[in-house]
């Protein structure tokens, strides 16, 4: 005679799939909170070297020399890959909307009792066929969003690529270290030659395409920031 011993039952799998969902939503924003930026670890702000140039044939004897010329009337804006460039920032955005919506339905039915071969239809005096209905539906919706962002300040970044037609792909960072954090500027974008001022500078409202990325680490920007688990109990996720 075989005796197996019983097995204890499974949870359901609506249980199990809710608690996998909510240890993943930890996981994750426990893992988003830890994460942070890094020094040079995005390749589209990392500093360009140019590259080495093929050193011509050294011509003994002579006076001038194709490594060393320098054009009599040329300036020293940015022009070559590893070229630098100063991009004053003056961004200043500014958004509103507003938005109201307000509707009204009403509906009435009215079914008198009807006769058949000339008496109503009735039970104990009392008419069985005779309905009617009503209803009515309001909403009313509101809404607004404000929302402005201003950065001032400069940023010096290099040429990373010179485009066919001549345009500049720039890109750079630059970090500050105040008491107890860091704070960063990051920018990228395409400038045309035609734009730099003499002094080899440019604002950032003529870049084209441009990536501006402006924050922060440390104690400071730890401290504005939500903890994961708030951020869990507030993300769209949560059903309550």
């Amino acid at each position: 005679m075989n005796t197996r011993t019983p097995r204890p039952a499974a949870p359901p799998p609506v249980a199990l799939l809710g608690l996998s969902l909510a240890c993943l939503m930890v996981f994750s924003s426990g893992c988003a909170t830890l994460s942070s930026v890094e020094r040079g670890d995005d390749p589209n702000f990392a500093t360009v070297m140019p590259p080495m140039p093929i050193p011509p044939e050294h011509n003994n004897g002579a006076i001038f020399q194709p490594t060393a010329v320098q054009g009599l009337f040329a300036d020293y804006k940015a022009r070559q890959v590893g070229d630098v460039l100063t991009v004053l920032l003056a961004e200043r955005t500014q958004a509103s909307k507003s938005a109201s919506t307000s509707t009204s339905k009403e509906a009435n039915v009215n079914m008198a009792n009807p006769t058949i071969l000339g008496r109503p239809v009735t039970r104990d005096g009392r008419p069985l066929l005779n309905t009617e209905i009503s209803g009515s539906r309001d909403f009313d919706g509101q809404g607004s969003a404000s929302q402005s962002n201003q950065l001032d300040g400069s940023i010096t970044v290099m040429v990373s690529e010179v485009l066919p037609n001549g345009n500049l792909v720039v890109q750079g960072e630059k970090w500050l270290k105040i008491n107890q954090g860091e704070e960063y500027i990051r920018l990228r974008g395409i400038v045309r030659p035609v734009d730099i001022r003499t002094d080899n500078t440019i604002l950032s409202t003529q870049v084209a395409s441009a990536q501006v990325a402006y924050g922060g680490r440390g104690a400071l920007a730890d401290s504005n920031r939500q903890g994961w688990l708030s951020r869990f109990f507030n993300s769209p996720v949560w059903p309550f």
